[in-house]
C-alpha cells in the first residue's frame, strides 16, 4: 500500500485501485502503485509499501560463499601427443 502526501494542498493519499486525485493545481493522482503529478517535488512518498528483505541465505551459508569466492583457479596442462 502506497501512502503519499502533496505537500502543496497536505493532502494524504491512500492506493487502491480506483484512481484518487488530491485536487489542487498540482494535481496529484495515486492509481494502485502509481503515482503522478505536475510538480513530483511537492509529493512526499509517506510509505511506499516495499518491505526489506531480509537475509534468505543463513550464517553457514554466507561464510561458505566467502570461501569459494577466495578459492583460486587451477590451471591443468595436458600433454598432447
Amino acid at each position: 500500500m502506497i501512502i503519499v502526501r502533496c505537500k502543496e494542498c497536505n493532502t494524504e493519499l491512500r492506493s487502491s485501485n480506483k484512481t484518487q486525485v488530491c485536487g489542487c493545481p498540482n494535481m496529484m493522482t495515486v492509481n494502485e502503485d502509481k503515482v503522478s503529478a505536475v510538480d513530483l517535488s511537492k509529493v512526499v512518498m509517506i510509505n511506499s509499501g516495499k518491505e526489506k528483505k531480509q537475509n534468505v541465505l543463513s550464517q553457514q551459508d554466507l561464510l561458505y560463499q566467502e570461501q569459494r569466492r577466495k578459492r583460486k583457479v587451477r590451471r591443468l596442462d595436458f600433454d598432447v601427443k
